[in-house]
Parts: C-alpha cells; sequence; structure tokens
C-alpha cells in the first residue's frame, strides 16, 4: 500500500523511537521538562522569533493564536479556502468567539493589501472591529503554493497600519521556505506569530509549534491550558521533534517526487493535474466521468489519495514515500483507471 493521502501519515524512524525512548522528563504544566524546554528554544531560534511553545496540534496553535491575539466579537479575516475556516470545526467561532469575514483571496491565496484596506472593520459603537489576520503558508487547499515573502509582507504592512495582528498558519512553512530557497525567517519576520507543525513532512509522532514574542507565549500557555494542552511528561513526545527539526533538508525530496508523480499521473488520460511546488499533488479527475469517492474506490487500498473536491484528489509526498514508491503508484494508477 503507497500511502499518499497526506504526509500526517510518515512514522517516526529508529532515531526518533531511540530519542523518545531516552528522553529526559519532568512536568511540562510546571515548566520541568527539560526535553520541552530544548524543543521550545530551538524552535524559536529556528523560526526566528523570541519565545515558541510546544502544542499537541497545529489546530489547537492556530486556535491558540487566535485568543491570544483577539478580543470576544471581533472579526478575524482570512482566506475562504484557508485551513482555519475549512478545516478547523469553526474554531474560531467556538474556542475565540470570533467572527469570520472570508476573504475571496488572489489565486495564491493571499489578501492583497487592497483587500485588508476594504475588510478592515473599525471597532465603534456598533461593530466589534477587526482583530486579526490569519495568513496561510504553504496554502493546502490551492495545492500547497508556496507564499513568497513579499506578499506576505506586503498583507501583514496593511494589517499593522490598522493596528491589527497577523497570525501564519505555517503547518508546512519549511516546505514553503525549501521551494523559494530563501530562509524560513523571511516569512515568518513579517508577521506576529506562526504556527508550525512537526508531524507533516518533518517526520514527528506528534506535535507542533507556536512561536511568537515572549509575551505572547506566556498568554499561549494559559491558553493551552484552558483548551486541554497542558501535557505532563511531553518530553517523551518532544525528543522526536527535536529530531524532526534536522529533516528540513529532506524536504526537497518529497518536492522532486511530487514533480515525478505529476508528471505521471498528467500523462494518463482524463486526468488533469496542477504542477506542484512543494510536496501536494492536486488532481481534477472530472475528464473520468467520475467523482472523486469514485476514483478512490477504484483504486481500492494499494494506492491512497484523499478525496479534495468533488472531483479534486490530493496526493501528498512524504518521507516514507520513496521514488520507487512514487513511480509504482503512477503505474498502479494508470491500471485502476483503465
Amino acid at each position: 500500500m503507497i500511502d499518499l493521502r497526506s504526509d500526517t501519515v510518515t512514522k517516526p524512524d529508529d532515531e526518533m523511537r531511540d530519542a523518545a525512548a531516552g528522553a529526559e522528563v519532568g512536568d511540562d504544566v510546571y515548566g520541568e521538562d527539560p526535553t520541552v524546554n530544548d524543543l521550545e528554544a530551538r524552535a524559536a531560534e529556528r523560526i526566528g522569533t523570541e519565545a515558541a511553545l510546544y502544542v499537541p496540534t497545529g489546530t489547537m496553535g492556530n486556535q491558540i493564536a487566535a485568543r491570544v491575539h483577539t478580543e470576544r466579537g471581533q472579526e478575524v479575516l482570512a482566506d475562504r479556502k484557508s485551513h482555519v475556516v475549512k478545516y478547523e470545526l469553526g474554531g474560531l467561532a467556538q474556542l475565540a468567539g470570533l467572527q469570520v469575514r472570508m476573504l475571496d483571496a488572489d489565486p495564491r491565496g493571499v489578501p492583497t493589501p487592497e483587500q485588508v484596506d476594504a475588510s478592515y472593520v473599525a471597532e465603534d459603537l456598533h461593530r466589534p472591529g477587526t482583530g486579526l489576520l490569519c495568513l496561510e503558508n504553504t496554502h493546502n487547499a490551492r495545492g500547497g503554493l508556496a507564499i513568497e515573502p513579499e506578499k506576505i509582507e506586503a498583507a501583514a504592512d496593511a494589517a499593522h497600519d490598522r493596528d491589527v495582528p497577523v497570525h501564519v498558519d505555517g503547518a508546512r512553512i519549511f516546505n514553503a521556505a525549501t521551494a523559494l530557497d530563501v530562509p524560513v525567517t523571511e516569512l515568518t519576520d513579517p508577521v506576529d506569530s506562526v504556527m508550525f507543525c512537526l508531524s507533516k513532512g518533518l517526520g514527528a509522532p506528534v506535535g507542533s509549534m507556536l512561536a511568537g514574542p515572549e509575551e505572547f507565549i506566556e498568554r499561549a500557555r494559559r491558553v493551552r491550558k484552558l483548551f486541554g494542552g497542558g501535557m505532563r511528561q511531553a518530553g517523551i513526545v518532544a525528543a522526536p521533534g527535536l529530531r524532526a527539526l534536522e529533516n528540513v533538508a529532506d524536504l526537497e525530496t518529497d518536492h522532486e517526487n511530487a514533480r515525478l508523480l505529476a508528471d505521471g499521473l498528467g500523462e494518463i488520460e482524463g486526468l488533469e493535474v496542477q504542477q506542484p511546488e512543494t510536496n501536494i499533488v492536486l488532481v481534477d479527475v472530472s475528464g473520468l466521468g467520475l467523482a472523486s469517492e469514485g476514483v478512490l474506490e477504484r483504486l481500492g487500498k494499494d494506492v491512497r489519495a484523499s478525496a479534495f473536491g468533488e472531483t479534486t484528489l490530493r496526493f501528498c509526498t512524504h518521507r516514507c514515500v520513496s521514488r520507487n514508491d512514487v513511480e509504482n503508484a503512477v503505474e498502479l494508477v494508470a491500471e485502476r483507471l483503465e
């Protein structure tokens, strides 16, 4: 079985398992887990912020950031196809009490400065005001697009001109930096906070990081506890996260495999493939006269992908998929769709 549903299906390697087994631990809620403390310090240094917080999931990281940055009732600006809008169970409303003003951002999923200005709502007697701008990099639903630093900076500057903070859902931000061949700090310096996942392309079994200024992270620590994310001897899962930070250079291999996969699938009649920028390949299957679920049924369990719309499939390469796996996957897809 070649599992291309997501890079979340990666399994920890032997080095990660050994690191977990030998991790020095303590009670993280008391700030006494040395492995977690080390991970938070290294993550902050890597991403270019004053501090960072270890959280169980990327969704929790995004929701904590929204809660800390805003006041209840405010509006948050976000692309209508962004993860915080589509895939987080309405958490912005449920957990932070926010209204979402969805934007039809440009084709790369980034609101223009003009859109930020036009969508901004000033606080007054009748209106709660705009409290946050959320960006995403890479942009998952738009095909893993690596958003350029200048686009991030332009949107962030427009928000900051209105005294609106900016959070980046950077679940795959190291994929973006790798694809753009820029230091990751070029993508994070213009914004106020960023979340990135250890458990996707970097290969850790669990965990994400929320990073930002020290004062923001201290407030985020309290909200993490409120949301049920106060873990105890978490060094056992943080230790593989430390190993994951060393895997950034391997992401280019995933990107190469994604391009190989896209080229192969693009030769199959009835499939229209969006050329990938990172490790996500979107495939329009409407030319087959089938819906996404129908195509998945034909593929069975030998090649697994995700339905990403009525007639769109998502294939995602990762560190547990080799070049040979990709080549075999293309052959199997071609056979099943004959």
